[in-house]
């Protein structure tokens, strides 16, 4: 199953990191997102009521996009994500304990990592992916420079992304970037507004096309 989602994170290239002030908004963003060609949807639990938005945009989107939960911190919000059916776990830091509970629910943990000795640790764990944040202090050249110890390390980068620093995540190698307001506006989700939030997703997306396949 894992091996699945990772394949699917790949083939999106691209996860948006949704956040919003309600549930209701949440689930309409991701509506719009989903129109605009995004496959992969990372609900946050830092939006009120998120494995509500969780278990709302699972039901509303079967099989169009991937949907997981992130800024999971505590065993509370990870039990409340994979009851609500979330396909792939994130947490913005690393916490051995909360890793090793992740990984025993079968689904894709990827928790966050900055350092080589957090990556090491992470590795350790069993992580099959992580996610590397905040990427926007560090850079594409800090992936490769992890991936000579760490060879086959998969990264998702997030935080700070725009769709020329995307381009350059992927050609350093990685599986997918993570893009919050970059590619989800805060304004556009707060107002309703779905057409601009498509337009928005559909501009990113042909931006990061341009690094190819």
């Amino acid at each position: 199953m894992t091996g699945a989602t990772v394949d699917r994170l790949r083939a999106a290239r691209v996860v948006a990191v949704l956040r919003a002030d309600t549930p209701d908004r949440a689930v309409a963003a991701a509506r719009a997102l989903v129109a605009g060609g995004v496959s992969a949807i990372e609900l946050t639990f830092t939006t009120p009521g998120a494995e509500a938005a969780l278990r709302d945009v699972r039901a509303e989107l079967p099989g169009a996009v991937v949907v997981g939960a992130g800024t999971i911190r505590d065993r509370r919000q990870l039990d409340a994500a994979v009851d609500a059916g979330a396909e792939f776990l994130v947490s913005p830091h690393l916490d051995v304990a909360l890793l090793e509970a992740m990984l025993a629910t079968g689904r894709l943990a990827v928790p966050g990592v900055l350092t080589p000795s957090e990556v090491a640790a992470a590795l350790g764990a069993g992580a099959p992916v992580v996610k590397l944040f905040p990427a926007v202090t560090v850079g594409p050249r800090h992936l490769r420079a992890l991936l000579g110890p760490f060879p086959g390390l998969q990264v998702v980068p997030t935080g700070g992304i725009g769709p020329a620093d995307a381009r350059a995540w992927l050609g350093a190698g990685a599986v997918a970037v993570g893009a919050g307001s970059e590619l989800c506006p805060a304004e556009a989700i707060r107002a309703g507004d779905a057409a601009a939030l498509t337009a928005a997703a559909r501009s990113y997306l042909a931006e990061v096309a341009e690094a190819g396949p």
